[in-house]
């Protein structure tokens, strides 16, 4: 049935196509057939663009979803600010354009026997885009400064694999004990509490950027801000407008300014994806964030090359706050609540770009990681209701008495019609009277990790690496983003196995039971795994689809356009 959604989506997808189909004065705005192509690839010995293919100005316009708070890397929250900060700043490791890791800062490093202790042999010729010289010891003063209590970074908890992390961050060392040595000007070494699989890759995140120390110094909170920030990174700073852009330049002191081919970057804040579309078509963006949901087909018959889905390692789902009514303490109802929601419906009719039902937390796909399954994601949605209106009684709720409850979410149209459609599911098959509450991202956040409005929250977590790790530590107790309120000893004690854990089959087992474990108490709506859906320009290249999502601006370029020809002219 879920009749009202179906009505909303047929309204909805008629006024965007309305939309759609307006005229547009740009080149995107054109019929098909008579858009301008980019001229063919060429690519010399060393596998760069010839020049002689290159457009005159290199100039990208991305958008890029919700403006971030900051662009500190050590207190920057969310998938746009991690976008930006890729390009601002680089770790010890890096990312190649297909995701792959390969050495950043540092040049190369050793490994030792037990896999606790790396050494890191930095590059002799870097630079911060101040002229600066960068050293080890300002990884080692922004590892601890990540790590400090007085910097408070949310973020801080994803640096737990090394040494003295957990002490330092409660306040129990000084930051001087946290694993980190400097051993000369060009080398530092990092030791961990156990071997940790993933710890190169967790290099190459934001928490691990650095930071110049005089810079902080100089500017304390500020240093972030326009004309005061200094990094390391591809480009650097050049104007913050609050709400319109954040323009980044080329950075003439990184370590590969000659690769780098774009001049200036422009990142859009783009909340509504609908204007976001819009944006494209007229020439104004190059690289959208997402597209709306409903306006897929119509994409895929008017925009085939410009269209881009791929697989995306990360997962979408609903939080409770398991520290308020009505969830506290009250399984039964969680339980109901999950399993009366039809994941089928949602991928097939509301979201539409190929994502997958999820049961679980842990996407597929994770380095050969099988995740957890629990027994009624082999079940028939007509026995999940069943089940889920048994639980619903035994919580206590019933058509005379019905749940009432708040579902919080984000500014975006996706975000709305999916939460929109779990509103009508609950509604239909137990009798829940639910609320939608809009909300600005920043105090979204910020409700989110007070827990003392929030009753199903809209949440989701796109890894930092290539590990489950990534997706379990959310869920530890007294995690900086744990706004669930959720506390479990054995979950926690199943993650510490796992941080010490060397053989990679236990490993495996060990997330496995604590994945099993999580799921057992209910703490999330698992709904879908995600894929990534944009347009980009044809005539942006470069870049290169990955699990990650990342891409850095420093691989792509733009090249000339060839105009197409006249009817009856080609051969």
């Amino acid at each position: 049935m879920i009749r009202p959604i179906q009505t909303r989506l047929f309204l909805a997808c008629g006024l965007l196509g309305l939309f759609a189909c307006s005229e547009q004065e740009s080149d995107f705005g054109r019929p098909l057939e008579q858009r301008s192509m980019p001229v063919e690839l060429v690519l010399m010995e060393d596998g760069r663009p010839d020049p002689a293919i290159l457009a005159e100005e290199q100039i990208v316009h991305r958008g890029n979803g919700e403006e971030p708070e900051t662009l500190d890397p050590h207190h920057a929250l969310g998938v746009p600010a991690s976008h930006i900060l890729r390009d601002l700043f680089e770790g010890l490791t890096a990312e190649s354009p297909g995701g792959d890791l390969i050495p950043g800062a540092a040049l190369r490093w050793n490994i030792s026997r037990d896999a606790r202790t790396y050494t890191f042999y930095l590059r002799r010729d870097l630079v911060w885009s101040n002229g600066d010289p960068l050293t080890a010891e300002d990884f080692v003063y922004s590892l601890r400064r990540a790590l400090d209590p007085e910097t408070a970074s949310s973020a801080a908890r994803n640096l737990m694999p090394i040494q003295n992390a957990r002490e330092v961050l409660a306040g129990e060392l000084p930051v001087e004990e946290l694993g980190t040595n400097l051993l000369d000007e060009f080398t530092m070494q990092i030791t961990l509490t156990g071997p940790t699989p993933y710890f190169l890759g967790l290099l190459a995140s934001p928490v691990a950027y650095p930071v110049n120390r005089k810079n902080v110094e100089q500017f304390g909170d500020q240093f972030s801000k326009n004309g005061t920030l200094v990094s390391n990174g591809a480009y650097v700073l050049q104007e913050w407008k609050p709400r319109v852009s954040i323009e980044l330049r080329k950075n003439p002191n990184y370590r590969e300014a000659d690769r780098t081919i774009i001049e200036r970057v422009f990142y859009i804040p783009t909340e509504d994806r609908s204007t976001e579309v819009k944006k494209f078509r007229a020439g104004e963006l190059d690289w959208t964030n997402e597209v709306p949901s409903n306006q897929f087909k119509w994409l895929q018959r008017y925009y085939p090359g410009e269209l881009v889905v791929s697989p995306w390692m990360g997962s979408y789902f609903f939080g409770f706050n398991l520290t308020q009514e009505p969830f506290i303490d009250n399984p039964s109802l969680r339980m109901a609540l999950i399993l009366s929601i039809d994941r089928t419906i949602i991928t097939e009719k509301v979201t539409q770009f190929g994502e997958m039902p999820s049961y679980a937390l842990v996407p597929p796909g994770i380095d050969g990681y099988v995740p957890f399954s629990p027994e009624y994601a082999d079940w028939t949605q007509e026995e999940r209701d069943h089940e889920a209106r048994k639980l619903y009684e035994q919580a206590g709720y019933s058509e005379e008495n019905p749940l009432r409850i708040e579902i919080r979410y984000n500014t975006s149209d996706n975000d709305k019609k999916i939460a929109l459609a779990i509103a009508s599911m609950w509604k239909q098959t137990l009798g829940v009277i639910v609320t939608l509450v809009n909300e600005e991202f920043r105090v979204f956040l910020q409700n989110r990790e007070q827990k003392v409005i929030t009753q199903v929250f809209r949440a989701g977590w796109i890894s930092d690496y290539n590990d489950p790790y990534s997706f379990l530590e959310l869920f530890r107790s007294g995690h900086g983003r744990n706004d669930y309120g959720y506390s479990n000893t054995t979950f926690d004690a199943l993650l510490d196995e796992v941080g010490t854990e060397r053989v990679r089959a236990r490993r495996e087992r060990l997330m496995f039971e604590a994945e099993r474990v999580l799921m057992s108490d209910h703490v999330i709506i698992p709904v879908f795994t995600y894929v990534t859906k944009r347009l980009v320009n044809p005539r942006l290249k470069g870049w290169q689809n990955n699990v990650m999502d990342h891409h850095s601006s420093r691989y792509m370029f733009l090249l000339k356009t060839r105009k197409p020809e006249p009817p009856g002219q080609s051969q």
